[in-house]
Order: C-alpha cells, then sequence, then structure tokens
C-alpha cells in the first residue's frame, strides 16, 4: 500500500521556523522524486522543493531559497522539510508527493502519490 503521511505543521510568528516530515511507503519512496507542495485558499497547488532520493540533488522554487531546505533519510524513509524565516505568505496547506517526475518537479502532474496534507500558519 503506498502511504505518504506528513507532520509538523503548525501556526508560528513571522520569522519562526518549522520542520515538516513526510514518512513514505517503500513503494512510495522508490518513486525518485519526493516533493513539498503547498496550496493558499484560493491559490493552486504550488511546487515548493523536492529531492531526488536516489542522489539527494535538490530544487526549490525562488521564493523559498535560503528559507527552506528539503532533506532526507533513506533509512527511514522520510523527507523533511526545515522552514526558516517563515512569512504570512508561506501560510498554506503543505502536501508531500512522491512521483517518477520525468519533466518539470514542480508540475504536480509528475507526482503520483500524495499525503493527506498538514497545514501551516505564519501570522505578522
Amino acid at each position: 500500500q503506498v502511504q505518504l503521511v506528513e507532520s509538523g505543521g503548525g501556526s508560528v510568528q513571522a520569522g519562526g521556523s518549522l520542520r515538516l516530515s513526510c514518512v513514505a511507503s517503500r513503494a512510495a519512496y522508490s518513486s525518485r522524486y519526493m516533493g513539498w507542495f503547498r496550496q493558499a485558499p484560493g491559490k493552486e497547488r504550488e511546487g515548493v522543493a523536492s529531492i531526488f532520493t536516489a542522489g539527494g540533488k535538490s530544487y526549490y522554487t525562488d521564493s523559498v531559497k535560503g528559507r527552506f531546505t528539503i532533506s532526507q533519510d533513506n533509512n527511514k524513509n522520510t523527507v523533511y522539510l526545515q522552514m526558516n524565516s517563515l512569512r504570512p505568505e508561506d501560510t498554506a496547506i503543505y502536501y508531500c508527493a512522491a512521483g517518477r517526475v520525468y519533466g518539470y518537479w514542480y508540475n504536480a502532474n509528475e507526482y503520483n502519490y500524495w499525503g493527506q496534507g498538514t497545514q501551516v500558519t505564519v501570522s505578522s
């Protein structure tokens, strides 16, 4: 059974930090890429970061570069998203995803498996 389970969301003030975790089933983690997406109310789902689990190469959307870090623990089939210097505009539901990704890493259609999402709220 393919599963992705996120945790670590919450409410913080601007400038604060959160770390999201995504525990994946073996089948999901073998999908080559693990990514984090977010969706704010009234907006489209946006690719935040992704990592090639076999080699560790990571990708970020411009708005989070230098603030967010995606990492992996292959022994635990887990991907993390460390979020520092959070801003109110980072407020969204954050989703973990897994996929083969033959196109653009930030294209949600490239990911086959999705978690249930975790809410991140940043207040000013």
